[in-house]
């Protein structure tokens, strides 16, 4: 009787050096989408970090160079959670054939989009470092946009097409997606004042299935009169 050859891959411990640059880029995201760039000093972010200044310089060159390292960060982050929600960003779009199967695709990417965005902690730090860097484009914005904003979105756009028979690349379909993604994203920017108007004392699983069904009903509306308008 053979030994099962099962056996689990053993994983790389992080290093010291690991852990710092992550804590680095942690703390630079979260005070950098607080208190904005020039707002933020190496020092406050060291402290937060609870490392050494010099480690700043050591990883990263400077501040700059830990803005890029934090805009990274979010591509990495997005791009695994667009990845369960619409498939690799970085691979060919899979054809769909079948209206109804994209039109599924489009219904869950959205529901775990709001799973994300409006429940997940870690998303309110992504969202106000994006928005900064919205307002103040710098480079860290281009590594956004080309990481995750425009694969994500001709990704949708695509799916759309298969749902609906409209060009992937027309400016309504993409009109229209900005809105799909927009009505999401709007549950994080108004979070506070989503909750005082709701009632909630917070934003967890629960009221993110609400959400999640408010924002199906829009999508399930907007498809049921693009079939009305082809019929």
């Amino acid at each position: 009787m053979s030994k099962s050859t099962d056996s689990k891959i053993p994983r790389r411990e992080a290093s010291p050096a690991d852990m710092t640059r992550a804590a680095l880029v942690r703390a630079a995201l979260k005070l950098f989408g607080r208190q904005g760039f020039d707002g933020t000093s190496t020092r406050e972010i060291a402290a937060e970090a609870k490392a050494n200044i010099g480690s700043i310089a050591y990883h990263f060159g400077g501040k700059e160079g830990l803005r890029n390292a934090a805009a990274d960060y979010i591509v990495d982050t997005i791009q695994t959670i667009a990845g369960q929600a619409i498939g690799n960003l970085q691979a060919p779009a899979a054809a769909m054939t079948d209206p109804e199967a994209a039109r599924a695709h489009l219904f869950t990417a959205l529901e775990r989009m709001v799973a994300f965005i409006a429940a997940r902690p870690e998303a309110g730090e992504i969202v106000q470092f994006v928005l900064r860097e919205l307002s103040h484009p710098t480079a860290a914005l281009d590594r956004i946009y080309d990481g995750v904003f425009e694969p994500a979105h001709r990704r949708l756009c695509l799916i759309w097409e298969q749902a609906t028979g409209e060009p992937a690349e027309s400016e309504a379909t993409r009109l229209t997606v900005f809105t799909l993604i927009g009505q999401v994203v709007y549950f994080r920017i108004g979070r506070e004042a989503v909750m005082r108007r709701m009632g909630w004392r917070a934003i967890g699983d629960a009221e993110a299935t609400k959400i999640a069904a408010a924002v199906t009903d829009n999508l399930g509306a907007i498809l049921a009169a693009r079939k009305d308008r082809r019929s």
